[in-house]
Order: C-alpha cells, then sequence, then structure tokens
C-alpha cells in the first residue's frame, strides 16, 4: 500500500514573496533553489513534525493560519543573530529533552518557530 513518508514542504502566503524571501536569505543564510528554498533529506537532523491545533489555540497567533518550525544547529545564536538585526524576538525560550525552541516574527508579522533538536534526536 502507498504510504506518505514525510513532510515535503510548507507553504505560507505572502503580501511580497519577493522581499520576503530576501529577507529570510539575508538573516537565515537560506538559498533559493528552484525558486524555493529546499532543505536536502541529509540536512535535517531530527523528525519532521505535522501538528493541527484549534481555532482558539494561542501557540502562535490565532490570526496566523500557519507557522513554519525550522530546525537550527545553534537556537541562541541565531536567536542573537535575529535581535542583533533589530529582527523581533520573542524573549521566551523553551527546552525539552527533545530539543529548544524560540521564536521570532518575519516582515510580515509571522510568528516562526526554531527548533534545536537534542543530541541524538
Amino acid at each position: 500500500m502507498p504510504a506518505i513518508t514525510g513532510i515535503g514542504g510548507a507553504f505560507l502566503r505572502a503580501k511580497d514573496p519577493k522581499a520576503l524571501y530576501a529577507w529570510y536569505e539575508q538573516h537565515l543564510g537560506l538559498v533559493r533553489t528552484h525558486g524555493s528554498f529546499n532543505f536536502p533529506a541529509a540536512s535535517q537532523r531530527a523528525q519532521v513534525v505535522l501538528a493541527f491545533f484549534t481555532p482558539q489555540n494561542d501557540y502562535f497567533p490565532t490570526t496566523q493560519p500557519a507557522m513554519i518550525n525550522l530546525q537550527v544547529d545553534d537556537l541562541d545564536a541565531l536567536l542573537d543573530k535575529l535581535t542583533a538585526a533589530g529582527i523581533t524576538v520573542d524573549p521566551k525560550r523553551d527546552s525539552y529533552d527533545f530539543g529548544k525552541f524560540g521564536w521570532f516574527t518575519d516582515p510580515e508579522g509571522n510568528r516562526v518557530e526554531l527548533w534545536q533538536p537534542a543530541d541524538g534526536e
């Protein structure tokens, strides 16, 4: 029987996609290939998660229809870099046995989650 093997991507609406691509390239070091950001399977440090939230759940803004989660290798360093660049970074950082989490807001007002998987994850 055919089976789903993982998440293929995240798709977000943007008022100015060209400017938003440029912002993610500048501040997160992402590189566009074939018109989008692509992450080779080998670059994933941990499992990919798909989760659903009720419309009232405030884990991310209720006015935001989706939130992306990006895996990182040094959460604190990246959030410090974003803060130094004047980007809105949530001062809250969470730590669990499966990794550390932090958040920032992109130029279009999207809350973005960063996840540093725990070693061995």
